[in-house]
């Protein structure tokens, strides 16, 4: 049988294949495909079986490629995030240079990612949840810092998302904010002379955490980038 160069979720689905399953097996096998199964749970490499043993053989004759990077589920989602705030600011008629905090987070989240290029499957985004205490933190501090230089509007990060999914976007993505946090739509926006200082403190956090807690990268020699990457 040839080998897979890509993930065949297209075909559980037309076998019938709900949302979550077909997320937990796109997950699955992007992790095999880079790490081998050998870390895999028992029940995770079963449930990869049981997808595999549901599909036919691949034809030698089919070309396939590797999913990129933008197209993975979690970096989708934090990219719908960000063109939700864009559109949101718009249409707030911000003083010039002006940008909220959030968008900031989530462009310096996919900045990082972009550099490190990790595989994103499911053992990194396990671990990408626990940005969202860190995007909290910052969130909140930058009332002590800026508190002279910064407005609060509200933005609905659950209504937004539910939206998207009643419009036929990916039903597995969660809110932007979770735990104690969920219900709270406070948005601030801080003045365009403290924005190159925040977002060196958000990239700073970023590439500390996201090299030194994702899977994928254990093993990844590439160094920081150079100081005079943001300015």
């Amino acid at each position: 049988m040839a080998k897979e160069l890509t993930h065949r979720a297209d075909e559980l689905k037309q076998l019938g294949w709900n949302q979550e399953d077909l997320y937990k097996y796109i997950e699955l096998w992007d992790y095999r495909q880079r790490w081998g199964s050998i870390n895999l749970e028992r029940e995770d490499r079963q449930f990869l079986r049981k997808a595999e043993s549901l599909l036919p053989d691949i034809s030698k004759n089919k070309v396939s490629v590797k999913k990129p990077l933008k197209e993975k589920t979690y970096y989708c989602w934090i990219q719908f995030f960000l063109n939700e705030m864009n559109n949101f600011e718009s249409g707030e008629n911000l003083g010039d240079g002006m940008r909220g905090v959030w968008p900031i987070f989530l462009e310096e989240e996919l900045r990082v990612i972009d550099y490190y290029e990790p595989v994103l499957g499911l053992p990194d985004t396990i671990k990408a949840k626990l940005i969202g205490p860190i995007r909290e933190e910052l969130a909140k501090k930058v009332y002590e810092d800026y508190q002279n230089s910064i407005i609060t509007k509200q933005f609905d990060f659950q209504g937004s998302l539910d939206i998207a999914k009643s419009n036929g976007e990916n039903s597995s993505w969660r809110s932007l904010r979770d735990g104690d946090c969920e219900k709270n739509q406070d948005y601030p926006i801080i003045d365009k002379t403290c924005v190159l200082e925040f977002r060196k403190k958000v990239n700073e956090k970023l590439l500390s955490f996201i090299k030194g807690n994702f899977p994928s990268l254990s093993e990844s020699d590439k160094s920081l980038p150079p100081n005079d990457w943001i300015n």
